[in-house]
């Protein structure tokens, strides 16, 4: 059996949620880990209780890198966030310390691990020509279309992501050949860290969709709708952004905009936010190399299997390598 000498790095995944930030704070307060955020919405500043975003306090204690380092008006891509991870898990590691990546963005954690393929860069006529066809034809029949030309695409993008959807087809336009195919590709380079994956998967999904409608009102007794009249008052944001386009924040963008009633906007905030556990369930589901652990179960199994790699990764040690 070979050995791996790698440092290690410790992935804490889970659906929206989950308790995920929590039990991060816990394994930081016990072990020498540092915090890093892989959340696509947690970069965005101004953007706190929409987010679950941890409060100042926790921050204080407990700092994520990745937080609050992008403006609402500018995109953040899962290459911005490949780049961005791996500056602060190299500085986290020459430290002596141990990174522990938390969140639920999938394509983040997949990027970071794997890399990203060499996909054609944006042209704009073709975008232009899709936008003409999707505002013709409407974005559910593009994804018809889209689902015809690369399933696997499709499976992951729903029809109202109109940023990932127009790229897929975009990228098929441009190359002949679909999304999923060329993001196979990834990179061939090993990634730097041995990790230790780690995945809270809920065993009653009534469970997690209970804690996701309590979690919501609460969001809204806090001032969510405050917060999203601030964003909109700046008048240089708009509903296609990708951080408008975050869970919850779409739906109150339109709420505002007249579009739905509070009862329609509520309801609409929390199927948008079930339909995303359920993706994310499903992606940790086809992640074999994970190691599943139940939220609403008492978290000493999570501590110990983080206890014993830290142990094989201490100084002079190297770890069986999986």
């Amino acid at each position: 059996m070979s050995l791996d000498t790698r440092p290690l790095a410790i992935f804490l995944m889970g659906p929206t949620a989950s308790g995920k930030t929590a039990l991060a704070c816990e394994l930081a307060e016990r072990f020498a880990l540092d915090l890093v955020s892989v959340d696509s919405a947690l970069v965005y500043r101004g953007m706190d209780i929409g987010t679950a975003k941890p409060d100042a306090a926790t921050l204080a204690r407990y700092p994520h890198a990745l937080v609050d380092i992008r403006d609402p008006g500018q995109p953040y891509s899962a290459a911005d966030f490949r780049v961005d991870a791996l500056a602060a898990m190299q500085r986290i590691s020459a430290q002596g310390r141990v990174p522990l990546l938390v969140g639920g963005t999938g394509l983040y954690f997949r990027a970071l691990q794997q890399g990203l393929s060499d996909l054609p860069e944006a042209d704009p006529a073709t975008r232009a020509q899709l936008a003409a066809e999707a505002t013709r034809l409407g974005w559910p029949a593009m994804h018809a279309r889209l689902a015809a030309l690369d399933p696997a695409a499709a499976g992951r993008i729903g029809c109202n992501d109109v940023q990932r959807l127009q790229r897929a087809l975009e990228v098929i336009e441009l190359t002949g050949r679909p999304l999923s195919e060329l993001q196979r590709g990834g990179t061939a380079t090993p990634f730097p860290w041995r990790v230790l994956k780690l995945a809270l998967l809920p065993a009653d999904r009534r469970v997690l969709h209970e804690r996701i409608a309590r979690r919501f009102d609460a969001m809204l007794a806090e001032g969510f709708l405050d917060e999203v009249r601030a964003l909109r008052a700046r008048g240089d944001l708009h509903a296609d952004l990708p951080a408008i386009r975050a869970v919850g924040y779409r739906q109150a963008w339109e709420h505002l905009d007249g579009q739905t009633d509070a009862a329609t906007f509520r309801e609409r905030a929390i199927f948008a936010t079930r339909q995303l556990a359920k993706r994310q369930i499903t992606w940790l589901r086809s992640d074999y190399g994970a190691r599943l652990f139940d939220p609403d179960r008492p978290g000493g199994a999570v501590h110990a299997a983080t206890a014993a790699s830290l142990f094989l990764a201490g100084p002079g040690a190297a770890a069986p390598l999986t």
